[in-house]
């Protein structure tokens, strides 16, 4: 072999060699990843097991144990650790006070053990009382009033004018009402747009004072719902409407209209 052609052949090899090793340097596999294994104090914490509505009566087979972070962890939640398993037991048969997501803690307050009062009861807050009223798809904004909304409560009656000529009157006893159940129905179903149209009763949702009026209301005239806004929620938390039920020394209810004063009525 000639001397130049062991020369060009002895450069093109280590061209050769030379591209090898910068293509390898591009096509590297990158270094394997660092797994560091952190110690995080965890609490076994008792979860619905799926989606619980309300009314809904509970087995064991609705609840399940998860590693709940230990600083994460409320004291009203049922632990392992603090005798829960036994508490599990107890709680089976319970009724759910509101409703519960899966993955959700248990606590005593969402459920009302089997014999302590009836569904309604159990979700009816402290202090508060039901009172029933009767209803038609004209009275109730169609029938699409559901279970948690709230209204307004119009009593419609009828009263003699001075020319002693019998005319109906609208009085707004009530604002901000929650409705808690519409017939049988304690709750909202999922993609149910209107409650049940042979429902003949709402039960709305007052207090003590409140609920003596609604009675009396029930009594006098005819009982209209008025459907609020979600937005009035916030913004609008009086409960009573033209009544004032604050006053415990004014026992009778003196209601203006077209600004001038007409008689007064007791609710004693």
């Amino acid at each position: 072999m000639k001397r130049a052609q062991l020369i060009g052949f002895s450069v093109a090899l280590g061209a050769a060699v030379l591209a090898y090793y910068v293509a390898s340097s591009f096509v590297r596999p990158p270094p394997a990843p660092v797994t560091v294994e952190k110690t995080v104090n965890s609490t076994e914490v008792l979860v619905a097991a799926s989606d619980i509505p309300v009314g809904q009566i509970v087995n064991e087979g609705s609840f399940r144990w998860i590693a709940w972070p230990s600083e994460a962890v409320s004291a009203s939640y049922v632990t392992k650790q603090g005798g829960g398993v036994a508490m599990m037991h107890n709680l089976s048969g319970s009724v759910a006070r509101s409703p519960m997501l899966a993955g959700e803690p248990i606590t005593t307050q969402k459920l009302i053990k089997a014999g302590q009062g009836g569904v309604l009861a159990a979700i009816l807050p402290q202090g508060m009382r039901a009172i029933s009223t009767k209803i038609k798809a004209e009275t109730a904004a169609g029938s699409l009033i559901l279970p948690n909304d709230h209204v307004d409560v119009i009593l419609i009656r009828q009263v003699r004018n001075r020319s002693n000529q019998e005319e109906s009157v609208a009085d707004t006893l009530f604002r901000n009402v929650r409705v808690m159940a519409i017939g049988q129905q304690i709750e909202t179903k999922e993609g149910k747009k209107a409650a049940d149209g042979s429902a003949t009763t709402a039960t709305l949702e007052l207090t003590p004072r409140q609920a003596e009026m609604m009675a009396l209301a029930n009594a006098m005239g005819e009982i209209t719902l008025s459907l609020r806004s979600v937005a009035d929620l916030s913004t609008d938390p009086a409960r009573a409407g033209s009544l004032n039920l604050d006053k415990p020394k004014n026992n009778s209810v003196r209601i203006v209209r077209y600004g001038a004063k007409s008689r007064v009525y007791g609710v004693n």
